[in-house]
């Protein structure tokens, strides 16, 4: 994408230069990380000799973000007059002026103040990139225009600064800066969001457990639907997908076993799949050294049945460690989202080996465990 130089190339080489290159940062929420990691790898290209600077920064106060920007060249704003007050909007004539390789720019949906050359930060953007200047840009999901009404009702937030659809679909390259709604909550009140006295407000409205993740499967959804066609598209064309393509898709994993809630399990994995629009597995991990009973052979045929009912693929693996078992197919399936059962195993051996649980949680990471409770037969 770049070469790495000392300088930038001269004003003939950009007149002649392709269009720039595009690269996108969206995240379900303020908070997540968007505008932290798109600084850091700027730095990142800065100290390699790339020519970049920050063309437009928010950092709402957040102290790691405005530290993370230290040590980066930024251009100036530029003061509009509007109404009798001085407001300050990205200078994009100075960025195409100053030509570098590439800027940094924050906040993709911003509606520009009255009297700007341009309505929308993003059609800044654009004349930028048609100068041959890479952009690396922020943006919430949102702020998708197509997902406006969507958004509204699960938030109860009508958006009003939105984007086409169109620029994640341009886009070269798109990365979803995911955290668990747990971790952004934790940050929320941790005041590294918005200020202390405004954290119980947003908890109660936008910030609500349920909003967040639906906004997060939004955004994870969004960016896997554009991944997935451009692998259809590369599979057509007799080239293999990405490993990126399989690491962005849902994909649920249920771990039965013999004991009888297994069919419960399949089916609860099976509907958070198809609200996930995942795909949809479920593993059996036999014992080298135990010979299942006649019950217990049917019982797992059962599983396998109801698996592929669904729509599933059943694997079974052999392996004294349940829990290596399980992570090795996690890992080489790209699972997302782990159903399992509660734990079946006295306190005391509880105590002594540790739960499948806490087994799984300490060898996997970046993947969702859900516990279900067993259910009693009626």
């Amino acid at each position: 994408m770049y070469h790495s130089s000392g300088s930038a190339p001269d004003s003939t080489y950009r007149c002649l230069a392709q269009r720039g290159k595009h690269k996108i940062f969206i995240g379900m929420a303020p908070g997540v990380g968007k505008t932290y990691r798109m600084l850091e790898e700027g730095y990142r290209l800065r100290q390699e000799g790339i020519d970049v600077v920050i063309g437009l920064l928010e950092t709402h106060n957040r102290q790691e973000t405005a530290q993370q920007a230290v040590g980066l060249e930024v251009v100036p704003r530029q003061l509009i007059h509007c109404g009798g007050i001085s407001l300050a909007e990205m200078d994009t004539d100075a960025i195409l002026a100053r030509q570098p390789q590439l800027a940094l720019i924050d906040e993709l949906a911003h509606t520009n103040v009255p009297g700007s050359q341009r309505e929308k930060r993003y059609q800044d953007v654009e004349a930028i990139l048609a100068a041959g200047i890479d952009v690396y840009s922020t943006v919430n999901i949102q702020h998708l225009e197509s997902l406006n009404d969507l958004v509204a009702r699960i938030t109860g937030v009508v958006v009003r600064e939105r984007i086409p659809d169109r620029l994640l679909e341009e886009a070269d390259q798109v990365v979803v800066i995911d955290v668990t709604p747990e971790t952004l909550e934790e940050r929320l009140k941790d005041g590294k969001i918005y200020a202390l006295e405004k954290v119980d407000q947003s908890l109660q409205n936008f910030f609500q457990r349920r909003n967040l993740i639906a906004l997060r499967e939004l955004a994870l959804r969004e960016v896997a639907d554009n991944i997935e066609e451009e692998a259809l598209e590369q599979a057509s064309n007799g080239t293999k997908p990405q490993a990126s393509f399989c690491s962005i898709l849902e994909r649920v994993l249920v771990c039965v076993s013999t004991y009888p809630n297994a069919i419960q399990l399949i089916r609860r994995g099976a509907r958070l799949a198809g609200y996930m629009h995942a795909p949809f597995y479920c593993l059996f991990v036999d014992d080298p050294d135990r010979f299942l009973t006649k019950a217990e052979s049917l019982h797992i045929e059962t599983c396998e049945r109801l698996c592929q009912e669904f729509g599933g693929e059943f694997i079974r693996s052999t392996n004294y460690d349940k829990a290596k078992a399980i992570a090795e197919v996690a890992r080489g399936y790209y699972i997302t989202q782990i159903v399992i059962g509660e734990s079946q195993r006295s306190r005391w051996k509880l105590i002594l080996r540790g739960s499948l649980t806490h087994q799984l949680l300490r060898s996997l990471k970046n993947i969702d465990v859900h516990i279900i409770a067993t259910a009693k037969e009626r």
